[in-house]
């Protein structure tokens, strides 16, 4: 991910000041290959050095706190890589934090940056659906499903109390309570594990219901085989139904009862605030690094006073890691329903 920043920092037209690594050597060498100017002794020299402006936190999960405090005390702009915390009491402190500094601060939800996502968040606005009463999809993967598949985030120590729905699953309710426009009110949810020397969750199964009404349900996996990155969601309302298949981010699907159809990332057939986030000619697909791109820019124009809409903030990042909270205690519980707060 660091490398991912670093390239869209540079396109958005950033200096990069320097970046910091595990260690120094290994610093220099991140430096070198991501075109930063020099690579610091420790992130916490990078983090205090007057020249950074914004900083990118892309460390692991258990360091974002103790950074992104630092950072926001010595009036830096700073995005956070997500879970933005471990829990919802330390997620609580960074928001305070943030508030109390004034400077700009995201993590990166980056699928609300694809542009058929924008269009289909603005036709459930616009009624074309008629009212939602269902949204349900999936978010599978397959990185952990052999058993000797392993990473930091397995340890509870440096990833937290939850892996796949902290990780995976935050993505997929920031889209949804995104698109809708609404706020999951209630809970349930199960998880399991493929493999039982595992401490946290490798699948993820919810139920859930928003404030207006709307049922919904997600399959969250990260030990399904084949699966690479499945991030599919979809919306059913009185008179249409619409589908955003992130694999397959060209379009958008829209059902009807006589027909469907699939609506082309072609801004002249586009909303204006799905046509501002493409980039490329029709019928050229655009991907996940081009949501980066459009993030990060989208940052740096907040921090030179622009307002752009949909940019998720420490606030959307808090409301994750509240979401993983109540999923935690519903699983914990064998899926008994749990009020989420606002």
């Amino acid at each position: 991910m660091g490398a991912a920043h670093a390239r869209s920092a540079r396109l958005a037209g950033a200096r990069l000041v320097g970046v910091a690594a595990s260690s120094p050597d290994r610093a220099k060498q991140a430096a070198s290959r991501l075109g930063a100017d020099r690579g610091f002794a420790s992130v916490e020299a990078l983090v205090e050095d007057p020249e950074v402006d914004v900083v990118h936190l892309c460390v692991p999960n258990h360091l974002h706190l103790p950074l992104a405090t630092t950072a926001l005390a010595l009036g830096k702009h700073v995005i956070c890589e997500k879970p933005l915390a471990l829990d919802a009491r330390s997620a609580d402190a960074l928001v305070e934090a943030a508030t109390a500094a004034g400077t700009v601060t995201a993590v990166p939800f980056v699928y609300r940056f694809h542009p058929m996502v924008r269009e289909l968040r603005e036709r459930i606005a616009a009624d074309a659906l008629g009212g939602v009463h269902l949204v349900h999809g999936t978010y599978l993967q397959d990185w952990l499903s052999d058993a000797r598949d392993t990473n930091w985030r397995v340890d509870r120590a440096q990833g937290g109390p939850s892996r796949a729905f902290a990780d995976i699953g935050s993505h997929w309710f920031d889209l949804a309570e995104f698109v809708l426009d609404d706020r999951v009110v209630r809970m349930s949810a199960r998880f399991g594990t493929a493999f039982a020397d595992r401490p946290n969750e490798d699948v993820a199964l919810v139920q859930f219901e928003t404030g207006t009404g709307t049922l919904g349900s997600v399959v969250v996996s990260q030990v399904s085989p084949g699966r690479k990155n499945a991030l599919t969601i979809e919306a059913s309302g009185t008179t249409g139904t619409a589908r955003f298949d992130q694999e397959a981010p060209g379009t958008i699907w829209i059902g009807r009862r006589d027909r469907a159809t699939e609506v082309p990332a072609d801004p002249a057939v586009l909303s204006p605030a799905a046509a501002r986030h493409v980039v490329a000619p029709p019928g050229h697909p655009q991907g996940y690094l081009d949501c980066v791109d459009r993030f990060v820019a989208d940052v740096y124009a907040t921090v030179g006073g622009e307002a752009p809409d949909g940019l998720p903030t420490f606030r959307d990042g808090r409301r994750a890691v509240h979401l993983a909270d109540v999923a935690l205690q519903s699983a914990a519980a064998g899926g008994r329903w749990f009020e989420v707060a606002p």
